[in-house]
């Protein structure tokens, strides 16, 4: 080389420098740019695998960093008891989702994954996590003075339903996680269905207002805010999802995943207001039913998801389907998977929770782009609502977990805002045999009480499913909490003697002298289509228990049960009755209230049936003969009948 050639290849190096400086930014990874615009320009520098890839979610068990950069997939789950490790700590949990993100971010164009899981009372599927009472407690926490008033003064106290949401992101986030199928909006209209208790309410203004929990988790939505756009605040905010898009609470005589029949009007009246405000809050993602609307499947149902969620109700973000729910469009499911992408995706799916067989899925919609079946602006429109939400939550800019997040779980904090959920969630359904001798509150000190019943020390059906695995477990060990048989003994007086015995028989309960009883009787845990049920029935012992007690001692029946079940046989027996549903890990809550430290305020947000032959049967019926009506409870300040 001549010494004149050596300022030709300064020059030269410069100008190298420069252009790979220019070249290096990218409009979509700058936050200062508009979402639309990122979302534009990353869309295009896409291919299809790449497009497909972000389409795909699937479970945690089969979630690699290979097959993240192999398959460019978009979203990664856990399924219900999906764990790293069993008891795994917070740091355990981050350290799993951060190992996948980085191999996400490896892929050409950096885009993150989103990482979701069910939180559907507090992040259940998580040890140690604070578990809040289950949807069908809370929709009682509101003050009820006449149906007539419900939807004004039900809107008086928005505030707890909120707190929930925001611990509940706090928690969620503490394990490096940014998204949650969460809240479930389903308007149980019959009790039969084993989903029932993830319904706040029978009557769609309750469960309406209680979309508030939507900005708990997500943030406030500011208030020049696009409707229809998700909005989540920041890095200790998650996404939420509304479910199960449409009808899944009113399916004929509750049959899980069955056949919603209703008219056009009926179905939006009914079960659609909670989806109008949910939008309206800015809510990120909408997973739609397993159900059907008069025959048609809800995951091929293009008018309702496309047309009415998408175009009317002008929804930006992502719909997902179920857990394998797009292949239970056929009888039997996955008879025809090909069928099954099509009509799913062109309904206006955009992201498929596989969750297990992506190759299958990637390969099959894939030939369906090439070969014209599904159009590349379907398939555009999905990717660049998952991207919106991507670019909105600030995933680009924090793809990682917070470590200074991780005494989050289960915090005094959180587990202080679900005892006082729990006190609100109770509600007093009967209060002595004469309104003028009430029983409760009971006195903290006592010579001797009996404490009786399956699950009264039983912290597993205490917090029902959803909680550890999918359909819940019984006993003592799945996580840290306070059992109700804990909260009396930390309750009453030291001098009181506390006997527990879960199931005495009549000469027991004869020969001691004790002051009163504690029955603690319910239902054991279930998750939905194992919990569907004919009968309603209180799980054995209980009835004999209920029997052998409070026929021979003044008693206090306590019920830990998912929805209204069959009391009225026992009725005359019992002294005092108290539905308590299933109140998660704060069992001091129900204490609380049992021993008048804080007065009964619930009131009944489903109606209580006399014999299962009246379901379904809901507030607004001609022919509604309740053995306790919607919004009905006592209170122990003033006592009525």
């Amino acid at each position: 080389m001549g010494i004149y050639s050596m300022p030709f290849v300064g020059v030269l190096l410069l100008f190298c420098l420069v252009s790979s400086s220019e070249a290096e930014y990218l409009k979509y990874k700058d936050p200062k740019v508009p979402p639309n615009v990122r979302i534009s320009d990353l869309l295009k520098r896409m291919s299809l695998e790449e497009k497909i890839g972000q389409m795909t979610q699937i479970e945690r068990s089969v979630a690699t960093p290979d097959v993240m950069k192999k398959y460019f997939i978009g979203s990664v789950l856990s399924g219900g008891g999906s764990v790293p490790a069993t008891k795994a700590s917070a740091e355990t949990w981050q350290q799993m989702v951060n190992q996948l993100q980085k191999a996400a971010l490896s892929t050409r164009h950096g885009i993150p994954m989103i990482y979701g899981i069910d939180a559907v009372h507090g992040h259940n599927n998580v040890y140690n996590a604070t578990i809040f009472p289950h949807n069908v407690g809370l929709g009682v926490t509101r003050k009820v003075y006449g149906y007539a008033r419900i939807e004004r003064v039900i809107m008086k106290d928005p505030v707890l339903i909120k707190k929930i949401g925001e611990a509940t992101a706090l928690e969620v986030r503490a394990t490096g996680i940014p998204y949650v199928f969460a809240p479930c909006i389903a308007v149980c209209r019959d009790p039969r269905w084993g989903r029932c208790y993830e319904s706040y309410s029978e009557d769609p203004k309750i469960v309406k207002t209680m979309t508030e929990i939507i900005p708990g988790l997500q943030g406030d939505i500011p208030g020049n805010s696009i409707k229809g756009v998700p909005f989540v605040a920041g890095k200790n905010k998650v996404a939420a999802c509304v479910k199960h898009y449409l009808g899944d609470g009113g399916t004929n005589k509750g049959i899980n995943e069955n056949n919603t029949l209703i008219s056009y009007n009926g179905l939006l009246s009914i079960h659609m207001p909670a989806y109008y405000d949910s939008i309206i809050k800015g809510v990120s993602t909408v997973m739609v039913s397993y159900s059907s609307w008069n025959g048609m499947k809800m995951h091929a149902n293009r008018k309702l998801i496309t047309g009415y969620l998408k175009n009317k109700l002008h929804f930006k973000g992502l719909v997902i389907s179920d857990w394998q729910g797009i292949d239970r469009i056929t009888s039997p499911p996955h008879a025809n998977y090909s069928y099954s992408v099509q009509a799913s995706v062109s309904a206006g799916i955009d992201m498929i929770m596989v969750p297990y067989n992506y190759t299958e899925f990637i390969d099959e919609l894939t030939h369906q782009v090439k070969n014209n079946i599904i159009s590349m602006s379907r398939i555009d429109d999905a990717v660049a609502r998952i991207l919106r939400v991507k670019f909105v939550m600030g995933l680009f800019e924090n793809p990682y977990a917070d470590p200074s997040l991780v005494n989050q779980l289960g915090s005094k904090e959180h587990r202080e805002i679900a005892r006082e959920a729990v006190r609100k969630s109770l509600v007093l359904l009967k209060n002595g045999k004469s309104y003028k001798k009430p029983l409760l509150p009971l006195p903290k000190k006592s010579a001797k009480i009996l404490v009786a019943g399956s699950h009264a020390n039983n912290l597993g059906y205490q917090c029902g499913g959803w909680t550890i695995t999918w359909q819940g477990l019984g006993g003592n060990d799945l996580t840290s909490s306070t059992t109700i048989l804990d909260a009396v003994k930390q309750t009453v007086d030291p001098t009181t003697e506390v006997v527990f015995n879960e199931n005495p028989d009549r000469n027991f309960v004869k020969s001691f002298k004790f002051d009163y009883a504690l029955v603690v009787v319910g239902e054991h845990t279930y998750a939905e289509t194992f919990g569907d049920s004919l009968n309603l029935t209180i799980a054995d012992p209980g009835p004999s228990t209920i029997t052998n007690v409070c026929g021979a001692i003044r008693c206090i029946v306590v019920l830990v049960t998912g929805r209204p079940v069959v009391i009225k046989p026992y009725l005359s027996k019992i002294d005092a009755l108290v539905a308590a549903w299933l109140p998660g890990t704060e069992g001091q809550g129900v204490a609380d209230v049992l021993y008048g430290d804080y007065e009964f305020t619930g009131k009944l947000a489903r109606t209580w049936f006399k014999t299962v032959d009246q379901l379904p049967m809901n507030i607004g019926d001609k022919h509604y003969d309740p053995l306790y009506s919607f919004g009905f409870g006592l209170t122990t300040n003033i006592t009525k009948y």
